[in-house]
């Protein structure tokens, strides 16, 4: 599954799917145990790709930082999100040296800590080459469309699970972009949106 389909939602915990628009909101899936529910178009929502996080050079994106833990990690899981504040900031600057300490927050450690371990938990942190099939599906749809020829991915290893396949309706991440915002303490969370 690609990072712009995993939803943080600010007021609930874990991780969502998104599964389509609702009635003034999105339908989004827990990654926990799979129950569906309504958010409101008024809810802080947040697609991980969107999220950045603030260094001394600028912003670097969660996969960048995700995939960082990974190799520190080797892929297993990391530090628990309820360590001690000092023990979260040791590790952070170990898996990203330049952040920015000023503007990343404990609270955003414990963020991304949290979600790193969900996501190795499920067995998704593959998600770099996911975000690339994904990528080039949507490219293909829009080449079909346009009556152009269609690319054929590079293999390098097939998807695992069906849903990094699927092409997703182009509508889909208009209603969460519109109303996203930084999932967690608002004006403190070091994230920024992507515009497109």
């Amino acid at each position: 599954m690609a990072l712009k389909d995993i939803m943080a939602i600010s007021g609930y915990p874990g991780l969502y799917k998104y599964v389509s628009q609702g009635r003034n909101g999105i339908i989004v899936e827990s990654l926990t145990d799979g129950k569906r529910s309504h958010i409101a178009a008024s809810a802080k929502v947040s697609a991980l790709s969107d999220i950045a996080i603030f260094t001394n050079d600028g912003e670097k994106p969660l996969r960048e930082i995700l995939n960082s833990i990974k190799g520190k990690e080797n892929g297993g899981s990391t530090i628990s999100h309820k360590s001690s504040n000092d023990e979260l900031k040791k590790f952070f600057l170990e898996v990203e040296p330049n952040y920015d300490t000023d503007r990343v927050y404990t609270s955003d450690i414990k963020k991304v800590v949290s979600w790193y371990n969900q996501l190795q938990d499920l067995g998704m942190l593959d998600f770099e080459e996911e975000e690339e099939v994904a990528e080039q599906n949507a490219e293909n749809a829009e080449a079909t469309e346009a009556g152009q020829e269609v690319k054929t991915p590079k293999a390098k290893a097939q998807p695992k699970s069906a849903a990094a396949k699927e092409k997703k309706p182009t509508a889909q991440k208009k209603a969460p972009a519109a109303k996203a915002k930084p999932a967690g303490d608002g004006a403190k969370k070091s994230t920024h949106q992507k515009k497109g």
